[in-house]
């Protein structure tokens, strides 16, 4: 549950953590300042040469972690059709879609403990003030690990409820959801307890 890197060995992993962390922003902020639609397909395409170069399996496990954009993507279409800009709508899903699966490359090729270890660096300043960075950087690198999985126990949960039910699934399945979160937490305290916590630094 604490980790969503892959089995699947890439050019990817030897990269420093610090490296991925720092391309991926560049990266990101260059694909705000691309405007056209041209570009964008461009930018997609290379996006996918990445997923492709460690091959096919890879690429279909990235291609799995975008399924949560998806819903969001057809929103912005759809808002942006109805609003006569469709070229503009198609310009923002695409950078949506890239800025995501570039995010979730850095995820799939990188150790959580890698990660940990980048965010405390830059939270390092904060140290001076006396603030515990270790709970915050922890904290930082846990949430953007957990919302992946708790997506996927999300949608068992409703892919359940519509095997059991011809309705669609709706405020019925908010409980459940909330509760597995709550489990899930519960879990990754008492693992953090059983190896001994944070440390004081």
């Amino acid at each position: 549950m604490l980790t969503l890197t892959s089995e699947i060995r890439t050019p990817y992993h030897p990269i420093r953590a610090g490296a991925k962390l720092a391309l991926l922003c560049a990266a990101t902020v260059g694909l705000f300042m691309l405007g056209s639609l041209g570009a964008m397909v461009a930018a997609n395409a290379a996006v996918a040469a990445l997923y492709l170069v460690p091959g096919r399996p890879f690429a279909k496990d990235g291609l799995r972690l975008l399924k949560p954009v998806w819903i969001f993507v057809a929103l912005v279409l759809a808002w942006h059709v109805l609003t006569h800009d469709t070229r503009a709508g198609l310009v923002i899903a695409l950078r949506l879609t890239a800025a995501v699966a570039l995010a979730n490359l850095v995820t799939m090729t990188t150790r959580f403990d890698d990660m940990v270890e980048v965010v405390l660096w830059l939270l390092s300043p904060l140290r001076r003030l006396g603030i515990r960075t270790a709970p915050i950087g922890f904290a930082i690198v846990l949430v953007v690990r957990f919302i992946p999985v708790l997506l996927a126990k999300a949608r068992s949960l409703i892919e359940a409820w519509r095997a059991r039910s011809p309705r669609r699934a709706g405020w019925q399945v908010a409980l459940p959801i909330a509760l597995v979160a709550i489990d899930d937490a519960e879990h990754v305290a008492e693992a953090l307890r059983a190896r001994g916590g944070f440390d004081t630094e």
